[in-house]
């Protein structure tokens, strides 16, 4: 996404308890506070630590933007040695510092759970600011976002389906999840529970077994893209679709929750030129971000929050109708959504592009597809 840079504020500092490399990256504040994910992870160099938080931090305006959230985008990274030992101690002394760095910012860098944390990390962040948020609910926060993210993914999939095959339903469906971790496996389950026929793929062989043991077909990595499918939901590692991997695609619409599944933003052209639907990751994938900051920032209750979650589908069906009327790609029908936004809040680097496609919504496709929902949602929370 980077062009010139275009953040508002990056922070790079030595942690004085680890010594670790410690990176805040603020992309945008004009729709709010901005918002992104903790991530502790192996790099080579911390400069690829710090390419990944400016990366990432971008993507996060907007995913915010196209979800209609008051916030901006940031990201915030512990970089590890490819060979540090992380010890508990090592861990823990790595948060208290990030967590005094988050804390300088006053609210205005707000993060939660990434790749290499979890709730309970939050709780060591919040010791030193209150904007640390899926904590665990004994701890005052919402907890593991897996469960509202996936109800994003399926409420995207059904506006999806209804595009490429004309019926929201994904009944009889062959779906290909790639992916059968905390989002994926209740991604799966919605599914099932709509009656779609689902297989499953997972780097880990240990999952195979709960996998089969809860119905699902399943196929190897090296095959889940390739594999015969209605429907593809990259649930896992990002960067999976690039000039070798596309043209294996049998898939027509490929709607899921994995962050930057495009090795570039050409991709997104080569997927359109193949008929294959791509809708953007960080529009799909935003149902745990809409919950919790709805939560835990703004002040909703919980199924106004899922409401909030739910209305990704309204999105979807926008953009991809804006997509097909305006010739553009999915990617850049998000970009102008956002950049929307953007513009009227005043951003001096979003492009001025209008762009006026009015979509109807057919009310009854919509009260059936909600329904069809209802069994999938029940399922997904109580496993949250």
């Amino acid at each position: 996404m980077s062009r010139a840079f275009a953040h508002e504020e990056v922070v790079v500092r030595r942690g004085r308890r680890s010594g670790l490399p410690l990176i805040v990256a603020v992309h945008s504040r004009v729709l709010g506070p901005a918002a992104g994910g903790c991530r502790m992870r192996r790099y080579d160099t911390w400069q690829d630590g710090l390419t990944d938080a400016l990366r990432l931090s971008e993507a996060m305006t907007y995913k915010s933007a196209v979800a209609g959230l008051d916030f901006g985008g940031g990201k915030s990274v512990i970089a590890l040695d490819r060979d540090t030992d992380v010890t508990p101690d090592l861990r823990e002394a790595a948060l208290e510092d990030l967590g005094e760095l988050i804390a300088s910012f006053d609210g205005s860098y707000r993060t939660g759970p990434d790749i290499g944390t979890g709730p309970e990390d939050m709780v060591v962040l919040r010791r030193f600011s209150p904007y640390a948020y899926c904590a665990p609910e004994e701890h005052g926060g919402t907890g593991d976002s897996g469960g509202p993210t996936a109800i994003g993914v399926l409420a995207a999939l059904r506006a999806g389906a209804r595009h490429v095959f004309g019926d929201a339903s994904c009944t009889g469906k062959e779906v290909v999840v790639s992916g059968f971790g905390s989002v994926g496996s209740r991604v799966a389950a919605g599914l099932a529970a709509e009656g779609a026929h689902v297989v499953v793929s997972d780097v880990d062989p240990s999952r195979k077994e709960a996998a089969l043991a809860s119905g699902y077909g399943w196929v190897e990595p090296g095959r889940a893209l390739s594999a015969p499918a209605d429907i593809l939901v990259p649930a896992a590692v990002g960067g999976v679709f690039d000039a070798a991997s596309v043209p294996r695609l049998t898939a027509p619409l490929v709607v899921g929750p994995a962050n930057n599944q495009l090795a570039d933003e050409s991709v997104a052209d080569t997927l359109a030129e193949r008929g294959i639907v791509w809708v953007p990751d960080y529009v799909a994938g935003a149902g745990g971000v809409a919950y919790t900051l709805s939560r835990e920032s703004e002040g909703y209750g919980h199924e106004a929050a899922l409401a909030r979650v739910e209305g990704i589908g309204d999105t979807v069906g926008h953009l991809l109708g804006l997509a097909r009327t305006s010739g553009v790609t999915p990617m850049r029908a998000a970009r102008q959504l956002a950049e929307r936004r953007l513009t009227a809040a005043g951003s001096p680097a979003a492009a001025a592009a209008e762009v006026e496609v009015e979509v109807e919504a057919d009310a009854e496709a919509e009260a059936e597809a909600e329904a069809e929902a209802a069994t999938a949602r029940t399922r997904l929370l109580s496993r949250s």
